[in-house]
């Protein structure tokens, strides 16, 4: 039987076609709000594939049905179940799905309002649709890497935030939530073509606005929210981090008054770009001073826009972090709760992840009767 869950998204099915990066956690998020995730597994782990640990925290909460596609029987039994689907997720590069059988139009006539979201990096078309990539070659592309770092230093290498997860995983999931809204109300269902070059570059929208206005440059380091000395990540004393980011000036007169540089005039023009590189470093003296929860003590909890630089697990033991029960251990296992949060309708802890094909039997009896 189908288990019970509980979330804003009860109720809602969705078929995810295994993979790697953001179609995962897009399917995550959806198990995570409620939803009836089934992902669909090779019946074993592919030669070529990618070994990201042997706990798949992006499969928790769905269930797993591992079926052979490279057959008639297997590509039917996905057929079956995308019949009883409200969505689909897939993060094939463009033509594989419709050389198995499973593309749009095949899906779409079996279920005309199935939403059926694609996860790529390039997207559906253009010159590098069926190129391979990363994350970080796509933010480099839609102009979202440019900022990242110093002047005249290599642009820094983030982690699979901005493109894998911010300009993939919710825009999919912005985007097949539109489509099941649209498939309800119209009856017919469409196809979601959630590329990381469109989403990674629609998020450069503020930074666009700014540079508009005048306010973000060219080049790395000039700009407001990469240049100043208030808004920017320091060393302390005992080697570990924090950052400030005193915008307005009421914050930056009160970070200037808690590091007792509020008589000092060398600070007193937060915008003049050209000073930035001294204050940087007159700043970073300072900071060097004392350990970081020393900071901590004269700043954390006041307007002057300041938070310590934690790991992972640091930040799961932080006070506030543990006050709103952000991160959960499962099996030993650190976790990110569900986000957001619903008052009527919360979601439960995050379930459990299943070993493959753990759910043959009860998905193809719960959602085909077979």
């Amino acid at each position: 039987m189908t288990s019970v869950k509980q979330g804003p998204l009860a109720g809602l099915r969705v078929l995810e076609i295994a993979g790697i990066g953001p179609g995962p956690f897009c399917g995550m998020l959806f198990a995570d709000l409620g939803a009836d995730v089934v992902v669909v597994e090779r019946i074993e782990a592919g030669a070529d594939g990618l070994d990201l640990g042997s706990v798949p925290i992006a499969n928790r909460g769905k269930r797993s049905v591992a079926v052979d596609m490279k057959t008639a029987e297997g590509v039917e039994t996905v057929l079956q179940l995308v019949e009883r689907c409200d969505a689909l997720i897939e993060g094939m590069r463009p033509g594989v799905m419709e050389r198995l059988g499973l593309g749009p139009d095949v899906c779409l006539q079996r279920n005309p309002r199935l939403v059926y979201g694609r996860m790529t990096g390039w997207g559906q078309h253009g010159p590098l649709a069926r190129s391979a990539g990363h994350d970080l070659n796509y933010i480099a592309l839609s102009g979202a890497l440019w900022y990242s770092g110093q002047p005249g230093e290599a642009p820094l290498t983030p982690p699979s935030l901005v493109g894998d997860v911010g300009g993939g995983s919710m825009y999919l999931a912005v985007g097949l939530l539109a489509g099941i809204m649209n498939a309800r109300a119209m009856g017919v269902g469409q196809v979601v073509d959630a590329a990381i070059v469109d989403g990674s570059a629609h998020m450069m929208s503020l930074l666009l606005a700014l540079k508009a206005s005048g306010q973000m440059t060219q080049e790395r380091g000039q700009s407001l929210l990469d240049g100043p000395h208030w808004y920017n990540t320091y060393r302390c004393a005992d080697d570990a981090f924090i950052s400030v980011g005193s915008l307005e000036p009421k914050f930056y007169r009160e970070l200037r008054e808690k590091l007792g540089l509020d008589a000092d005039p060398l600070f007193d023009d937060p915008y003049d770009s050209r000073a930035w590189p001294t204050l940087r470093e007159q700043f970073a003296t300072l900071f060097a001073r004392r350990t970081r929860d020393e900071w901590c003590a004269l700043l954390e909890g006041s307007d002057a826009c300041f938070a310590p630089v934690l790991s992972p697990d640091e930040a799961a033991d932080h006070p506030h972090m543990r006050a709103r029960g952000i991160y959960t251990r499962e099996d030993g296992v650190l976790h990110a709760s569900p986000a957001p949060r619903f008052s009527a309708t919360p979601a439960g802890r995050p379930g459990p992840i299943p070993r493959r094909g753990e759910h043959n039997d009860a998905v193809l009896s719960d959602w085909t009767g077979g």
